[in-house]
């Protein structure tokens, strides 16, 4: 096998393969050199070459966000590396696993005038959980050098003595920041950032590894919950007659469903569900928003709880979060082993535990169930909403909202679901969505900016055929998403143009003047079709509902080729569609 010849490379590539990193996402480069031909040359690893940094690494996350285990990215040296910083820090909020490679220039040629060389320790310090500076070996003993650390010695004896105790620590340090950073990844669940020095020469190569790195393995001791936090929640939750459960990002298949079949037994709980939360029951509550939005004062204060119990994610409705910070509950718990952020200015607790390990520590002490209404009164509040809903929809023109109601009923069962930031997931918010699909969408940071590239590496790594639904802005801006070698044939895009940023008309604003059409919509007459072409999907389009229905008969069938369907929706209706919607509701 062809090993570099570079010891830190070798004992990089090593340790990863000890920690079962298998996905190796590549941006070409010459002082990643050592790294990649020891990569590439392992059949052990999969490795992918994609040019813009930018979207391999939310290319890395989409993979990571499916196997729920660290991605790598490597790259060069200099402003490359930057690149990488959106995904980092939607990483670092998802609770994703990502180990950041960035080589890097030895410290005598940083800041003297060399090209793509910048200081790159700590550059993510902000939004990473651990930054490892790896240090440079040192030349063989046919030509030390003479550094700060290895000051000139009177003959050669002493220069190899002095050599081989320094490169011994040299390589004990390196080992010790590459487990620490990548057992902080897996454990902790997000981005971690190895900075590796190179010197030249890069593309040297061998035959045999010449270190063998030793492993710190991952420690796995469990933390139980303490017994008077859990007594504690024991005696509110007992004695509280109004208690919501809120969810937002939440993995398919997380909580285990006794507990879920638990919950639904109690009248004095109602669970709030978010589209991104992945937890069905009939008797849950979807679509917040839209029971939400049209409650009066009196009705809020009726369905302000006494205990709000949150886990998951960060929550996508503004309405809720309006709501309960208002009608705050006498006491906020958030269940994760991570973080508890008080989203509602009221957090009382943080029970640093997994949903299933406190439901499990609750649940089973419930011996009966405290008499309330609360469930009773709000299940009639969401079902003559549902009959408002649908009125709503069969009276409304061609307009966004007509077109996500067809598009998220067509969607086949059993698919991955990748939803866009900004317009598309709130309007799939307002949606019940089929019980069999698993939905996605980077809600870290709910930037716009990786979604395409998210959702395709998020198909590489699925089983399962992936549907990504996003707006015209957010797949303009990624659209260096689509330069990439490895799509599914089964994976589909559908864009939503309506000609610009179509959410800042909902907002307040002075619309239709020449300086919001320019500065907060950005206005345009760009479509996909050519982007389709150059990067090899089939492409469809539609601009009625009829044309609409016509191409989602044929959009999901099989194919040779990835296939992209763009939707044009009037710019200047949709807006009017979706205000009007919550006055129809009240």
């Amino acid at each position: 096998m062809i090993y570099p010849k570079i010891p830190l490379a070798q004992t990089v590539i090593q340790l990863c393969k000890v920690k079962n990193i298998q996905h190796i996402v590549i941006s070409p480069g010459s002082r990643n050199a050592p790294l990649t031909i020891g990569f590439t040359n392992d059949s052990y690893f999969k490795c992918y070459s994609i040019v813009d940094e930018r979207c391999a690494a939310f290319f890395a996350l989409g993979i990571a966000q499916k196997i729920k285990h660290p991605v790598a990215v490597l790259c060069t040296s200099g402003s490359a590396m930057l690149n990488y910083y959106p995904a980092i820090s939607e990483a670092f909020y998802s609770d994703i696993p990502l180990v950041v490679l960035s080589s890097d220039r030895p410290k005598h040629l940083i800041d003297i005038g060399d090209g793509q060389t910048i200081n790159q320790k700590y550059v993510f310090a902000n939004h990473i959980l651990h930054s490892a500076n790896l240090k440079l070996d040192l030349k063989d003993e046919k030509n030390i050098p003479v550094t700060e650390d290895l000051p000139i010695m009177k003959n050669l004896e002493d220069k190899l003595e002095r050599f081989l105790g320094f490169q011994k620590d040299i390589q004990t340090h390196n080992e010790f920041e590459i487990n620490t950073a990548i057992n902080t990844a897996i454990i902790s669940k997000g981005p971690v950032h190895i900075n590796i020095p190179f010197d030249e020469p890069l593309y040297e190569t061998v035959e045999k590894l010449s270190v063998e790195p030793k492993e710190i393995e991952i420690p796995t001791k469990y933390k139980p919950i303490d017994s008077y936090t859990m007594q504690e929640c024991y005696e509110y939750w007992n004695s509280a007659s109004k208690k919501m459960i809120l969810v937002g990002v939440n993995g398919p298949n997380e909580i285990e469903q006794k507990w879920l079949n638990e919950i639904t037994k109690d009248d004095s709980v109602i669970v709030f569900t978010e589209t991104l939360s992945n937890l069905h029951d009939d008797s849950f509550f979807p679509s917040i928003d839209q029971l939400i939005a049209p409650l009066t004062e009196d009705e809020k204060k009726q369905l302000q709880p006494e205990v709000l119990l949150t886990f998951g994610g960060l929550i996508v409705s503004k309405k809720i979060k309006a709501f309960l910070r208002k009608f705050q509950p006498k006491h906020h718990w958030h269940v994760d082993k991570k973080r508890a952020n008080d989203t509602f200015f009221c957090l009382s607790l943080h029970i640093e535990a997994t949903p299933n390990q406190f439901f499990e520590a609750l649940l089973p002490k419930i011996t009966h169930y405290v008499k309330s209404d609360y469930k009773e009164i709000w299940t009639l509040v969401k079902q003559n909403r549902l009959l408002k809903h649908d009125l709503y929809i069969k009276k409304i023109p061609f307009s966004d909202f007509k077109v996500f109601d067809i598009l998220l009923k067509s969607i086949p069962n059993d698919y991955a679901f990748q939803v866009g930031n900004s317009s598309a997931v709130r309007y799939t918010q307002l949606f019940n969505l089929n019980k069999t699909l698993e939905v996605y969408c980077n809600r870290g940071t709910s930037g716009i900016d990786g979604s395409t590239s998210t959702s395709i590496g998020f198909a590489v790594a699925s089983k399962k055929p992936t549907i990504f639904i996003t707006g015209d802005l957010s797949f303009l801006y990624d659209s260096n998403g689509l330069w990439n070698n490895y799509i599914p044939n089964n994976f589909r895009i559908i864009v939503v143009n309506n000609q610009g940023g179509g959410i800042f008309r909902i907002l307040p604003g002075q619309k239709n003047t020449q300086n919001f059409d320019d500065y907060f919509e950005t206005k345009h007459n760009l479509n996909a079709k050519h982007l389709s072409r150059m990067y090899g999907f089939e492409y469809l389009s539609a601009k009625t509902e009829r044309q609409l229905k016509n191409k989602l008969q044929f959009f999901y069938l099989d194919s040779e080729t990835p296939k992209l369907l763009e939707v044009f929706t009037p710019r200047t209706v949709n807006d009017e569609v979706l205000l009007k919607y919550f006055d129809f509701l009240a």
